[in-house]
C-alpha cells in the first residue's frame, strides 16, 4: 500500500482518540436559556465538556454545520454573547464506588450534603454502551421489595426493569421507597449473619424535577430508617436548570454500573421519567430541533431506551453483578396511552399500575391487578412463594369483575358468594402501610394462613390485624418453623401439620379474644 495513504490513514484514526485531540478555541454567538451556540469548535466531539473564559461548563449537544450548541451547567448569569469558549477533550463523567454511599449528590456527581468532597477515585462516564446479549443471563434471583401485593403477584428479579406508573399522588415513590428500606433491612440482616453467600443490593435513587423540600423529606425518611448507609441520592431539584435533570438519571446509572461490574446488586430508581421527559424536551426546543408528537422531539424514544437497557444480570465472566431499574411515570387521568408511558412500557419488563379509584377507596399499595405484570414472572420467586401465591392474582381478578355485579344487589349463588369473601379478604391482607415490609417467610405464613381458610371466618377488619399479630406470634413462640418456611423449598406433611397447629394456637389465643371484646 502507498506510504502516503497509511499515513493518512494513521492521522485519521489519531484524529478520533480522545487521548490525541487538540484543544481548539471559539465564542459564544448567542445564548438563549440555559443553551450556548458557540462556533469555532471544530473538533468537538457530542457529549463532551466545553469550558468557558469565565469558567462556567457546558457539554456539546448539537453540532451542526456551522456551529455548536452548548447546554450550559450550573450557574450561567455571567456568561455573555463574545465569550470565549474551548474543547477540554473530556467527556462528561462522574465519580463511581463504595465511597458514594451514603452521600447526597447533583446530577455531575458534586456533594449536597455538606460532608466534605467525594473521595471516590473512579470516574465513569455517564453515557456508556449496555451490555451485549452474551454478557447477560435470564433473572432468577428475586428482589424482594417486602410489600405483599408485589412480591406475591408481581415478582421483580435483580437485573429487571419493572415500570411503577399511576396519576400523581398515589403512592408510586412510597412504593419505591419501601424498595429501598427494605434493602437496607435485608443487608443488615445478612451482614449481621456473616453468611459468606449473602449479596446486599445497594440503591441509587434519583430525584428529577421534584421540590426541595420532597427530597429533603425523602432523605429524612431514609436516615431515620438507617437505610443511607446502603443508598446514594441524586438530587435535580425542579428548580435546577433542565440539563441538570436531564443528566441527573445518566448520573444515578453509571454510579449503579460500578456495583454490577465489580460483581455486586444494585437498585437504581428514576423519580420520575416523565419529568426528565420534560427537560429534555424543553432543552430539545431551545436547540431547534424538529418537535414531533406532543412537542418531544424524534429521539425521545432513544432518550429512555439507552438509559433502561443497561440495566441486566450479567453472566460470571462479565463481572456476574445486576442493576435492576425501577422507572417511575406520571400519567395523567390515567391515562397509560400517552406518549411518554407507551414509550416505557414497551422498553421495561412490566408495569406496576396504580390506580387512583383503588387509592381513594383505602386499598394502599393500589396496584391494579388488571393491567400490572412482570414478564419475568415466577422465575423471579421462591418456591415457598410460587406455590402459596400461584393463583392469587387470578382470584383477585375475578373479585374486583364479580364485585361489580353483586353490587347491583342480585343474588348470588354459594360458590360466588365464597368467591367474594375470599377475594375482599385477599385486598385486606394486602393492605400494607408505608415502612412496614414483611419477609419471604412472613409473606408465605399469611399466604399459606389464607390459602388454608383460616381467615374465612373472621371479619374483615380483623384481616389486617391478622397481617400484623400472625407474625409476631410466629416470632414469639414459633420462629425455628417460621425460619423453615424461609428455607424450604416446598410444603410436607410434616411442615404443614405444624403449621397448622400454631396456626390453631393462634387464633385461638390472640384474635378470638379481641373480637369478643370488640
Amino acid at each position: 500500500m502507498n506510504r502516503n495513504i497509511v499515513e493518512e490513514i494513521r492521522a485519521e484514526i489519531r484524529r478520533f482518540q480522545p487521548q490525541t485531540l487538540r484543544k481548539n478555541v471559539g465564542r459564544i454567538l448567542h445564548l438563549a436559556d440555559g443553551v450556548a451556540f458557540v462556533d469555532g469548535l471544530s473538533e468537538v466531539r457530542c457529549h463532551e465538556l466545553v469550558r468557558f473564559s469565565n469558567g462556567v461548563k457546558g457539554f456539546a449537544l448539537n453540532l451542526e454545520e456551522d456551529r455548536v450548541g452548548v447546554v450550559l451547567l450550573g450557574d450561567t448569569s455571567s456568561l455573555r454573547a463574545g465569550d470565549g469558549a474551548e474543547t477540554t477533550a473530556q467527556l462528561l463523567s462522574v465519580p463511581v464506588g463504595p465511597k458514594l454511599l451514603g452521600r447526597v449528590m447533583d446530577a455531575l456527581g458534586e456533594p449536597l450534603d455538606a460532608k466534605g468532597p467525594i473521595e471516590a477515585t473512579e470516574r465513569y462516564p455517564i453515557e456508556r454502551q449496555a451490555p451485549g446479549i452474551i454478557a447477560r443471563q435470564s433473572i432468577s434471583q428475586p428482589l424482594q421489595t417486602g410489600i405483599l401485593a408485589i412480591d406475591a403477584m408481581i415478582p421483580i428479579g435483580r437485573g429487571q426493569r419493572e415500570l411503577i406508573i399511576g396519576d400523581r399522588a398515589t403512592g408510586k415513590t412510597s412504593l419505591a421507597l419501601d424498595s429501598i428500606l427494605n434493602q437496607a433491612r435485608l443487608n443488615a440482616q445478612g451482614l449481621e449473619s456473616g453468611d459468606p453467600k449473602f449479596r446486599p443490593v445497594y440503591s441509587i435513587y434519583v430525584a428529577i424535577g421534584q421540590k426541595n423540600s420532597s427530597i429533603a423529606r425523602t432523605i429524612q425518611v431514609l436516615e431515620e430508617a438507617g437505610a443511607m448507609g446502603f443508598t446514594i441520592v441524586i438530587a435535580a431539584a425542579a428548580a435546577d436548570n433542565p440539563a441538570n435533570q436531564y443528566l441527573a438519571p445518566y448520573t444515578g446509572c453509571a454510579m449503579g454500573e460500578w456495583f454490577m461490574e465489580h460483581g455486586q446488586d444494585a437498585l437504581v430508581i428514576y423519580d420520575d421519567l416523565s419529568k426528565h421527559a420534560i427537560a429534555y424536551r424543553q432543552i430539545s426546543l431551545i436547540l431547534k430541533r424538529p418537535s414531533g408528537r406532543e412537542a418531544y422531539p424524534g429521539d425521545i424514544f432513544y432518550l429512555h431506551s439507552r438509559l433502561l437497557e443497561r440495566a441486566a444480570r450479567l453472566t460470571a465472566e462479565a463481572g456476574g453483578g445486576s442493576l435492576t431499574a425501577l422507572p417511575l411515570v406520571e400519567t395523567q387521568a390515567g391515562d397509560i396511552s400517552a406518549y411518554i408511558p407507551t414509550n416505557i412500557i414497551s422498553i421495561t419488563d412490566g408495569q406496576i399500575f396504580l390506580d387512583t379509584e383503588l387509592f381513594n377507596r383505602g386499598v394502599r399499595p393500589a396496584i391494579s391487578v388488571g393491567i400490572s405484570v412482570s414478564r419475568v414472572g415466577s422465575a423471579a420467586q421462591t418456591k415457598g412463594v410460587k406455590q402459596v401465591a400461584g393463583k392469587l392474582k387470578l382470584e383477585l381478578g375475578q373479585y374486583y369483575e364479580l364485585a361489580a355485579f353483586a353490587q347491583f344487589g342480585s343474588e348470588l349463588d354459594a360458590p360466588t358468594q365464597q368467591r367474594l369473601d375470599r377475594g375482599a379478604r385477599i385486598v385486606q391482607l394486602f393492605k400494607q402501610p408505608m415502612g412496614q415490609p414483611l419477609s419471604v417467610e412472613q409473606q408465605i405464613l399469611l399466604l399459606w394462613s389464607l390459602q388454608q381458610g383460616y381467615g374465612d371466618d373472621l371479619p374483615l377488619r380483623a384481616i389486617g390485624e391478622m397481617r400484623v399479630s400472625l407474625p409476631a406470634f410466629f416470632g414469639t413462640h414459633h420462629q425455628s418453623l417460621l425460619d423453615a418456611l424461609g428455607q424450604a423449598s416446598g410444603f410436607d406433611a410434616a411442615l404443614e401439620e405444624q403449621l397448622h397447629s400454631a396456626v390453631k394456637a393462634w387464633k385461638q389465643s390472640l384474635i378470638l379474644p379481641s373480637l369478643a371484646a370488640a
